[in-house]
């Protein structure tokens, strides 16, 4: 009789779990993007290539915060899933299972890696949004993609190493090789930003293969202060390479965040994201059933990118004022970075006078340097 009671109270017990998650279920199933979503019901689940203490992905943690606060989200409507790797299809689909699992229905996957993976799963989950950085594929129902002209940055942060470098070398530590647009595109924005101050400047260029390789991006930022660069900017994740620059004496440029706090005595300024401008947005949108699927840029005009405020004590005379002309010029559209015919490092000349290339082309289709360019390997 006890056996059976106590089969009875598991099957019991089973029922309503069953009940329950079917509740859940049918909750979930009768919200579909587009339409509006309580507040309360939100539940947002972000994926991190590390444990998003620095770099790329502690800008997208600083955007995530901001929106926290501007929609006064609790810590558990906030799922984050650390260390997910973006060589690895089958530790990005857990990591999104795992999320959903928990309740997620916005996804936000900030690596060019999560790309393909977000697409199969948006369509396996049709009552979940999908929100993809540095890609360019979505469908027209529930899977988008978010970007920024950070190369508008880049190009103002050139122009404090133009004005700064005292041997006319300025070394760059690049993740990626000529191969992938979004490296090259912003590496060739700084070098013009240089050239628009310093036309006898030249930038050497030394290419770690690895989103994130510490070991590396220090030997790289090195050997370009073995050769005479006395400023070192990058398009790698950790402060490593103004960890040297520091150590050697020389100015540094930071990347995705302000490195000032660990190389204040190199870091002139550095490139910034502000994810919390799309992030607001994005959720907001979300929220009031006006979500569309259609890809998002921003740049400096609406607060997406920016530089950090320059270190005062290690700026030239007028470097600032010379930013800040180039800044408003971008922003009021007097000065578009890529324009007009552009000479390359091999002699070819890309575009054509008066006429602009498309962001589409800046995304993906930049495979080619600037004229003052040197790839050393």
């Amino acid at each position: 009789m006890k056996i059976v009671k106590t089969v009875l109270l598991f099957v019991l017990s089973l029922l309503l779990a069953t009940s329950s998650y079917a509740c859940k279920a049918k909750e979930i199933v009768q919200w579909r993007p587009g339409q509006p979503l309580e507040i309360s019901k939100v539940k947002i689940g972000i994926l991190y290539l590390d444990d998003a203490e620095s770099g790329w992905s502690y800008s997208h943690e600083l955007g995530i915060l901001e929106t926290q606060r501007a929609f006064g989200f609790s810590d558990e409507q906030i799922t984050r899933k650390l260390n997910v790797s973006e060589e690895d299809a089958g530790s990005i689909e857990y990591a999104i299972s795992e999320a959903i699992a928990e309740g997620a229905n916005i996804i936000i996957a900030p690596s060019w890696g999560f790309m393909d993976v977000c697409e199969k799963m948006a369509n396996e989950h049709p009552n979940v949004i999908f929100a993809h950085a540095s890609g360019y594929k979505f469908n027209d129902t529930n899977f988008t993609n978010y970007f920024g002209r950070l190369y508008q940055a880049r190009y103002l942060t050139g122009i404090a190493a133009g004005l700064r470098t005292q041997t006319g070398k300025i070394g760059f530590v690049a993740a990626q090789g000529i191969t992938n647009s979004e490296v090259t595109s912003w590496l060739n924005a700084f070098a013009m930003g240089v050239e628009s101050v310093n036309p006898d400047a030249q930038i050497y260029v030394s290419v770690t293969h690895s989103w994130f390789n510490p070991a590396g991006e220090r030997s790289a930022a090195q050997h370009l202060i073995d050769i005479g660069c006395d400023v070192i900017a990058q398009h790698c994740d950790t402060s490593e390479p103004q960890l040297a620059a520091q150590q050697a004496g020389v100015w540094g440029i930071g990347n995705n965040v302000d490195m000032s706090s660990h190389a204040p005595g190199a870091v002139l300024t550095s490139a910034v994201w502000n994810w919390g401008a799309y992030y607001t947005y994005l959720i907001g949108s979300i929220i009031d059933g006006s979500f569309t699927t259609e890809p998002y840029i921003g740049g400096l005009a609406d607060g997406m990118v920016d530089i950090s405020p320059l270190a005062p004590a290690l700026a030239t005379q007028g470097m600032s004022e010379a930013i800040q002309r180039a800044k408003s010029d971008i922003i009021n559209g007097d000065l578009i970075i890529f324009s007009g015919a552009m000479e390359t490092n091999d002699g070819r000349v890309i575009g054509t006078a008066g006429g602009v290339l498309a962001d589409s082309e800046i995304a993906v289709g930049i495979n080619w340097y600037y004229r003052n360019i040197t790839i050393l390997d």
